[in-house]
């Protein structure tokens, strides 16, 4: 049996651990910024590091994370006893990742799409993050509806869905479990109808692509949107059962069985919308393979954190208790009865 196609299933089956999830806190410099100032905090080194410890010592929350996806910084960063991020992560018995894409650029050809870069030196970098101590990795490619443009074009499926398979193949390569995400976004007017006949198009031109590129199945996680109707649609705000169902559809139809976890990205929706709608997939009685159905949060999981803690020492326990609320909820929603 070959060893690293072997290891890649452990990690893998371990991110998919029923009842558990992956926390995203793999915001890049800037973006972190931008949710630093909604609480008004600067943003220094100082206080990015203060935030990630808080979460990453957050009593309990191992129990409910088998993973968690770091920023080049933060894999790099070491909390305020010494011990690095990754050694505070591996004691508590969760697995280290890293965020590999350099960010969306426009898509040559369709210049109001986008591709993600990074495949540039992406070997390297893989081979630097496992001995770094990362175990996994992500990649995030971003399409958006737009009936009236034709989009997300043929171009911008093919080509997103190549970079995808690209990246996992290295990534298995180099002994990371990659993390697949390829996001339609919220933003438009489209009804639910729309976002499933546009996801299962999306995800069947990734799993083409991937089957294509030799990438290794039951070594990999898929982090897909939920389907819902876009931001601008009167019905964007409801039907959770609508949303679980029309998700699961949208799953069953490409999907291979082999894929070990899916753990959804929360996209937009509000913490409580993302929990309740994994909730209802959990607990759906429509037929489907046996992946485990969990969450990749980031802002899901991090809102009321955020709000509690608001950038002071004194209300860290508080902000811990919010982060733990979130994290409990939603294994309890990824587990099926």
């Amino acid at each position: 049996m070959d060893a690293r196609a072997e290891a890649l299933r452990t990690i893998a089956a371990a991110l998919a651990t029923p009842g558990k999830g992956v926390l995203a806190a793999d915001e890049s410099t800037g973006t972190i910024g931008k949710r630093l100032a909604t609480i008004g905090v600067e943003n220094t080194l100082e206080q990015r590091v203060a935030l990630r410890e808080l979460l990453f010592d957050a009593p309990n929350c191992a129990a409910a994370l088998s993973g968690v996806i770091l920023y080049d910084e933060t894999l790099r960063s070491t909390g305020k006893g010494g011990a690095t991020f990754v050694e505070m992560l591996r004691a508590n018995g969760t697995i280290p990742g890293i965020k590999v894409d350099a960010g969306v650029v426009p898509l040559p050809g369709s210049p109001e799409e986008t591709a993600t870069a990074g495949l540039d030196g992406l070997d390297e970098r893989c081979k630097e993050y496992y001995d770094l101590g990362a175990r996994f990795a992500k990649w995030r490619a971003v399409l958006k509806i737009d009936e009236a443009r034709g989009f997300p074009s043929a171009l911008a499926v093919a080509e997103n869905a190549n970079a995808l398979a690209r990246y996992a193949t290295i990534c298995q390569r180099n002994g990371l479990v990659p993390i697949v995400e390829p996001e339609i976004l919220m933003d438009g007017a489209h009804d639910i109808e729309t976002c499933l006949r546009v996801t299962r198009r999306v995800l069947d031109a990734v799993f083409s692509a991937l089957r294509l590129h030799g990438a290794q199945m039951d070594g990999m996680i898929l982090k897909p949107n939920m389907v819902t109707a876009g931001s601008a649609h009167p019905s964007a705000n409801g039907g959770d059962d609508v949303v679980a169902e029309m998700t699961l559809r949208a799953l069953r139809d490409v999907v291979p069985p082999a894929v070990p976890g899916i753990l959804f990205l929360s996209g937009g929706q509000t913490e409580e919308q993302a929990t309740e709608r994994l909730r209802l997939m959990n607990r759906s009685s429509i037929p489907r393979a046996p992946w485990t159905l969990s969450f990749s949060y980031g802002r899901a999981l991090q809102a009321s954190c955020l709000k509690a803690w608001g950038g002071k020492a004194e209300n860290v326990p508080a902000a811990q208790a919010a982060f733990f609320a979130r994290c409990k909820a939603n294994s309890e929603a990824s587990i099926r009865p």
